[in-house]
């Protein structure tokens, strides 16, 4: 092929960014990747969609155990199937969805076991990080972490946690993300999207808000002393407190779920 030949086909191709869409962060691969136009497009739509029904699970829209009618979320985001079974391909890897053969595609529904892996394994991931971080902490990082932790304490006085719960968030992801460990980073927000499926029930009380974020300012405390040691001991017993309060609170919700029945089977046997 001759020169102009090579110009015609350098034309129809696009160097682009991959990108995968996040609950709260936008993570950047910035290794460049040659594409087709027409697959930017389609790769473009697939990651909005995915980031779509994410947000619709999270929020509880999509409730964990029932089927995902694709035909309906298309409709309701005014694209085709084909997007939509991408997308849910991608979520089942994420584990927010999973795969049944003839019968679709389901949200997930955490159990306990669940629960215990991942917190286990964010608690590794947080720890690691804060170990990484408190050699480099910069006074900009502090000031950072610092604002985090004011805000925090007033969603907890005021026991909102709708105001609380985002900021916990990227409180922690700021702290992993400020290592400059890209494969810590990707590792830590693929667990966090599954962790986020079930830790609202260990922290709705007010009681649990304040005294996780008096952890906080521990964690803070041993950053700023630029201990790697006590940055991880107290970033990874932080965690392990919260999937304590947690798995606390799924048993009494588990408790409460069954006296309501036995109530029920009393009142039919009395009607």
């Amino acid at each position: 092929m001759g020169q102009s030949g090579n110009e015609a086909v350098k034309s129809k191709v696009l160097t682009v960014f991959t990108w995968q869409p996040r609950l709260d962060f936008m993570e950047i691969d910035h290794n460049p990747t040659t594409v087709s136009l027409a697959d930017f497009r389609a790769h473009t739509l697939t990651g909005v969609v995915q980031h779509e029904i994410e947000r619709m699970i999270l929020s509880g829209e999509l409730a964990p155990g029932k089927r995902l009618n694709e035909k309906a979320v298309a409709d309701k985001l005014s694209v085709s199937r084909g997007p939509v079974r991408e997308a849910c391909r991608a979520l089942a890897e994420l584990g927010l969805v999973y795969l049944v053969p003839n019968r679709g595609v389901f949200i997930k529904k955490v159990t306990r076991d669940d629960a215990i892996e991942v917190y286990d394994l964010r608690a590794g991931f947080t720890a690691l990080s804060a170990s990484l971080l408190a050699p480099i902490l910069t006074p900009e990082m502090m000031a950072r972490l610092d604002a985090y932790v004011d805000e925090m304490q007033e969603a907890a006085e005021q026991g909102d946690f709708s105001r609380f719960d985002p900021l916990n968030l990227e409180f922690h992801d700021y702290i992993v993300q400020s290592t400059g460990n890209s494969r810590l980073i990707k590792l830590y927000r693929g667990c966090v999207k599954e962790f986020h499926l079930f830790r609202v029930h260990g922290m709705v009380q007010r009681g649990a808000l304040l005294t996780s974020n008096d952890e906080h300012r521990e964690i803070v405390a041993a950053l700023k002393a630029n201990n790697a040691t006590l940055s991880y001991d107290k970033s990874f017993s932080h965690v392990s407190k919260g999937k304590e309060r947690m798995l606390n609170a799924l048993d009494d919700l588990a408790k409460d779920t069954a006296a309501d029945s036995d109530e029920e089977e009393l009142d039919d046997r009395t009607a």
